[in-house]
């Protein structure tokens, strides 16, 4: 009898550790908007400048990523507070860029996703919005240097913009551009490219090219750049024209990185800073693991992921995260500091804050936004 009991104990648990299920809309919500609001309630001031090592506008990319994950929540939870806020922020740099109109540094140019948004939220009666990063991108498609994408965080602050440019304007030479672009991060940057197409993962740049390796002899690729890849290549899908050359191209690369991202999956629904070496800064990391359920959810939605093989992964990732890392003020836990490879940014716990706290914050909005829209 406790033999048999041992047995249905056993298979309960099991059911209940592989059958997690994705919130209701209402909880998904409650949890965006109580982490958003730690954030707005700590910088009232959209235009105040961030300090850390050193002093910066806040139109950098750290917060243009947050914009994109509070434009995400403005779009299923209208909520005036947070249109006032992305109003504000590019009032106060007045639709402007780190650099001006002739950087040509991806990180600088990331705020022009909100402008772009914002210009057509407001059925683009407000040109100023779109001047300068329209401007920006004009002028580097003036020259024939393709190369500025050095670092693979670059495809997501950067790619959409040249999508949005190339479907406002109905001008295909932004795609075309961004291809080229892609194409020289993809296959001529380091060595032979910074994605390795054996693994389907991406290298964050040349320093992690072989022979670089892990502590344990495997390749380095690094969770958030990595995350920042899918999702660069979930929103070029999304608004790429389909008749677009190299459309299945971009296809094919994002569903290859999704299948060899999910096995990778720790046990306890995050992914590692370091995806192949669980012992170099091992344990949970919220950026990264937000931003590859952000991109497991956004295929299937669009019907290009498979339901049934991607929403268990989805669902512990999320369920883990909004339990374990969002504090009760809204602060996020487990977030990795900036840099570019696992030991960077840490100490990583649910106690760390990271040396900006918003990048991270943008990441969560944006997969639970997504996993929302599943429901």
């Amino acid at each position: 009898m406790k033999r048999i009991f041992s047995i249905f104990l056993l298979f309960t648990l099991t059911v209940n550790v592989s059958a997690q299920k994705i919130p209701s809309k209402k909880k998904i919500v409650k949890t965006l908007r109580l982490t958003n609001q730690y954030f707005m309630d700590k910088w009232p001031d959209a235009g105040k400048t961030i300090f850390t090592n050193i002093e910066r506008p806040s139109n950098i990319w750290t917060r243009a990523v947050y914009y994109e994950g509070l434009m995400a929540l403005y779009k299923i939870d209208k909520k005036k507070t947070y249109y006032d806020y992305m109003l504000q922020w590019g009032e106060k740099h007045k639709w402007g860029l780190r650099g001006g109109i002739k950087t040509r540094n991806a990180d600088n140019q990331c705020c022009g996703q909100t402008y772009i948004d914002m210009y057509v939220l407001d059925g683009k009666q407000h040109p100023e919005r779109v001047k300068d990063i329209k401007a920006s991108i004009d002028t580097m498609m003036l020259t024939s240097k393709v190369d500025d994408w050095h670092w693979i965080d670059a495809l997501q602050i950067a790619m959409p913009v040249f999508i949005t440019l190339g479907n406002l304007y109905n001008d295909t030479s932004y795609f075309g551009r961004m291809y080229e672009m892609y194409a020289f991060s993809k296959y001529k940057h380091g060595d032979k490219g910074l994605y390795n197409l054996a693994e389907k993962l991406w290298w964050r740049d040349k320093d992690f090219d072989p022979p670089y390796k892990e502590p344990n002899g495997d390749d380095c690729y690094w969770s958030r750049g990595n995350g920042w890849v899918v999702a660069a290549l979930a929103k070029t899908l999304e608004e790429l024209p389909k008749t677009d050359p190299h459309y299945t191209e971009y296809l094919q690369d994002y569903k290859d990185m999704c299948a060899a991202l999910l096995p990778l999956q720790r046990e306890d629904g995050y992914w590692n800073v370091s995806l192949n070496d669980a012992n170099h800064f091992g344990g949970k990391e919220v950026s990264g693991t937000s931003l590859f359920i952000y991109g497991f959810a956004w295929g299937i939605n669009n019907g290009i992921l498979d339901k049934k093989t991607y929403k268990p992964a989805i669902a512990k990732a999320w369920n883990a995260m909004s339990k374990e890392a969002v504090h009760s003020d809204g602060k996020l836990g487990y977030v990795q500091g900036t840099g570019k490879e696992p030991k960077d940014g840490q100490p990583v716990n649910y106690d760390s804050t990271p040396d900006f706290e918003d990048y991270g914050l943008g990441c969560f909005l944006l997969a639970g936004t997504e996993i929302y829209k599943m429901k």
